[in-house]
Parts: structure tokens; C-alpha cells; sequence
């Protein structure tokens, strides 16, 4: 348990055998998980998911800084390339790809099918822009008509994660729920390519830094927040400041 999160700790495997039947899978970041005591939504989709990745190679140094423990790190990579190879995620119909727009579902698309994975039309869907609130009866009529096998959802962390849990609590059946954000980018040339020994590493941030500095150094050194917040809760959940506590229940 960390910050009050049950993380999944064990090999890829064993992840693919927890959500054989469906169920959320989400893949937070650091930059992300630094908001759990601002960010209800956020905290809510990460309480709700079935399985929850350590993917997060800044988060897991952190915890063996601060605890001595080691965990077995789970790449967003390592995952998703495990998922392309199961046979009902390959068969054509049975996955939808939640896409982040046209051109990312562009390169995606091509790098699948080199593949070896087709993907009808009707099996692609291009996210909105989504606001503080995840509200989207399209997607879910979508889902519910096509009754697909698995949901993968590219959209970037912080409302990848909300998103798969607003479908997980609306939908009727119970498909599987891959949160996988970038690591489809990093493969399908959409964004900078990560070699697996860089991944291995830990270095994945590295190469999205030389990619494109103003993107991603700002982001990766706010996600530098996140270690002063392990250092104070550890294990516990993270308690909002009293006057955002008082914001977010008005919220509600």
C-alpha cells in the first residue's frame, strides 16, 4: 500500500490473469499521483481500479529510498506489449481504442497493424477534450452496441485514469479497462521512442525530456511533489489541506 493505493506487485503474467474476466487497469504516473490529496476524481478512479500499475519508476526509487523496500517495478510497456499478444485482444472486434485525436490514432493505427493487429473502424474512437467532470453517453453507447472484450484508452494520465473509471461504473457488462496512456506513443513514433533498455532503466523520462524539453521538464520536476507526499503519509491516503477539503465536499 502506498499513499493509500493497493498497487499491484508481482510480473506481467500474473497482471493479465487479474483482469482476464475485465476489470479497470490504470498505469499513474508520478506527475499525476502528486495530485491525490487535490484531485477527488482522481483518488477515486485510483480506489476503484481493479489493478493499479508500478509503473512509475520515480515513485517505486522513492519508497525504497523511504521504506527499504524494493518493488518489483510493472512498465506501462512491459504491460502493453504483453496485452498485444493475447489472442482476444488481436482478434478484430473484440478491442475499442479510445484515442487521443486523428493523427495519434493515425500513427497508432499503422504501428498495430505492422503488428499484426487490425483494427476495424468502427473500433476506434476519438476522446473529447474532457473537463473536471467525465460525462460521455456517445462512448458508452458505442461500447454498449459493439459489446467489445477489452477497452484500451491512450489519453493522457490524470483523466486516462478517471475516464476508465467513469466507464467501469457506467457500463452494464464488465469488459477489461487498459489505462495504458503513452506507451503506445512510445512505440507507434507519436511520441519519442523508448528503447526497452532505457525503460529497464528508468530512463524513460530522460528521453521524453531531449524530445521536448518545454513539454516535459516542467512536468517532471513538478512530479518531484510527489516525494515530500510519501515521506509524510507513506502508506496512508493523502488528506486533502482543510480549506480544499471543504471545496471538494461541497463538490460532491
Amino acid at each position: 500500500m502506498i499513499l493509500g493505493i493497493k498497487f499491484y506487485v508481482g510480473d506481467v503474467q500474473g497482471a493479465m490473469e487479474r483482469v482476464a474476466h475485465g476489470g479497470l487497469v490504470v498505469v499513474p504516473a508520478a506527475p499525476a499521483l502528486k495530485d491525490l490529496p487535490t484531485n477527488r476524481s482522481y483518488r477515486e478512479a485510483l480506489l476503484g481500479a481493479d489493478l493499479v500499475i508500478t509503473d512509475s519508476a520515480f515513485m517505486v526509487l522513492a519508497w525504497r529510498l523511504l521504506q527499504g523496500e524494493s518493488l518489483q517495478r510493472l512498465a506501462g510497456l512491459r504491460y502493453l506489449r504483453e496485452l498485444l499478444l493475447q489472442r482476444d485482444v488481436r482478434t478484430p472486434g473484440s478491442t475499442l481504442w479510445v484515442m487521443a485525436g486523428p493523427e495519434s490514432a493515425r500513427k497508432n493505427l499503422a504501428w498495430l497493424q505492422s503488428q499484426g493487429v487490425e483494427v476495424p473502424d468502427d473500433c476506434v474512437y476519438m476522446a473529447p477534450v474532457y473537463g473536471a467532470q467525465i460525462e460521455d453517453r456517445l462512448l458508452l453507447e458505442k461500447i454498449e452496441k459493439l459489446r467489445v472484450k477489452h477497452i484500451v484508452v491512450t489519453v493522457g494520465g490524470g483523466t486516462q485514469e478517471r475516464l476508465g473509471y467513469y466507464l467501469k461504473t457506467h457500463l452494464h457488462d464488465r469488459p477489461a479497462i487498459h489505462c495504458i496512456g503513452a506507451a503506445i506513443a512510445f512505440l507507434s513514433g507519436d511520441q519519442v521512442h523508448i528503447p526497452v533498455w532505457a525503460d529497464r532503466l528508468y530512463l524513460g523520462w530522460l528521453f521524453r525530456c531531449v524530445s521536448s524539453p518545454q513539454r516535459y521538464i516542467p512536468r517532471y520536476w513538478s512530479a518531484f511533489r510527489l516525494f515530500p507526499l510519501m515521506w509524510k503519509y507513506r502508506s496512508q491516503l493523502p488528506i486533502p489541506p482543510e480549506g480544499i477539503r471543504q471545496r471538494l465536499e461541497g463538490e460532491c
